[in-house]
């Protein structure tokens, strides 16, 4: 309750005095984190529940009862020669069984393959999202990878979490509206099991990329790739030039060029020669 009431003060406190609190006295950044894990928590529910209960529409009971299906009123159509039967609605209907067999093969299946393939990178996300600023070892799921070997393994974590949220949203959007077409008694069971399954799972992987990409820059992001670039501009070192380096490169690139070069001094004289080559070959060299 004192967290409570700290955070109802600091609400209405004015904006210069709330700046000048600490990290550790504000509110916020105390609730912040059992907001986030009971947010988590139902979500996680939400797939269970879901999942669940479309596996009991799937797989019935004995007595062959499936929950929240519906009994279909089929309709006698009479279809008079010569007119088209697509005219009346309802034409075509699917058993339960049958649409069970349709959930179970063409949405549930392809889905839970995404979700094994997937369900590594998410919990790492979280696990990592949920302890920073410290390094967390789920880490080392992607440091072998090319991803984190170019941006950074937190930012690759952000990556892979944004690219399956997109996935499972467009499985929501496409097999799921399938599910509505299919005319049984089941259908709409079983698209509200999968929409919410689904969903939540895009929240799930999107809210871990959003915190993941929030706390990459205060995550000590270093392993088998410190010593490569993540993501970021290096900067080189400002080379000091001095003349005993400038004679020594000229006289390199002297012994390099050979007769050639010896060929050109006869015609040009030694002054164009120290006008001329010294600053083309300090910039090779840095090149080099």
């Amino acid at each position: 309750m004192a967290i409570i009431s700290d955070a109802l003060r600091q609400a209405f406190m004015p904006k210069h005095e709330y700046e000048s609190l600490r990290d550790e006295e504000k509110a916020w950044g105390r609730l912040q984190r059992p907001l986030v894990a009971i947010v988590v928590g139902i979500l996680w529910l939400a797939v269970v529940v879901a999942t669940v209960i479309s596996l009991k529409i799937v797989f019935p009971a004995a007595d062959g009862k499936r929950p929240f299906c519906r009994d279909v009123q089929f309709q006698t159509l009479t279809v008079s020669a010569g007119r088209d039967p697509d005219i009346f609605p309802g034409a075509f209907y699917l058993t339960e069984q049958e649409a069970a067999d349709y959930y179970w093969m063409v949405v549930f299946i392809p889905s839970t393959i995404v979700f094994f393939v997937s369900v590594l990178y998410l919990l790492a996300g979280i696990a990592v999202a949920y302890s920073a600023p410290t390094r967390h070892g789920c880490l080392r799921v992607v440091e072998n990878n090319y991803c984190a070997s170019k941006r950074g393994g937190v930012r690759c974590l952000a990556i892979l979490n944004i690219v399956f949220a997109i996935i499972f949203g467009l499985l929501a959007l496409f097999l799921g509206s399938s599910l509505l077409t299919l005319g049984s008694g089941c259908s709409s069971p079983l698209f509200w099991c999968y929409e919410i399954a689904s969903w939540s799972l895009v929240i799930l992987y999107g809210g871990t990329a959003f915190f993941l990409r929030r706390k990459a820059a205060i995550i000590l992001d270093e392993g088998d790739f410190s010593g490569q670039n993540l993501g970021l501009e290096m900067l080189e070192a400002p080379q000091v030039e001095t003349p005993e380096m400038e004679k020594r490169v000229n006289e390199g690139f002297k012994a390099w060029m050979g007769s050639s070069l010896l060929s050109s001094d006869e015609e040009d004289g030694p002054d164009d020669y120290e006008e001329a080559y010294p600053i083309q070959t300090i910039s090779a060299y840095q090149r080099v």
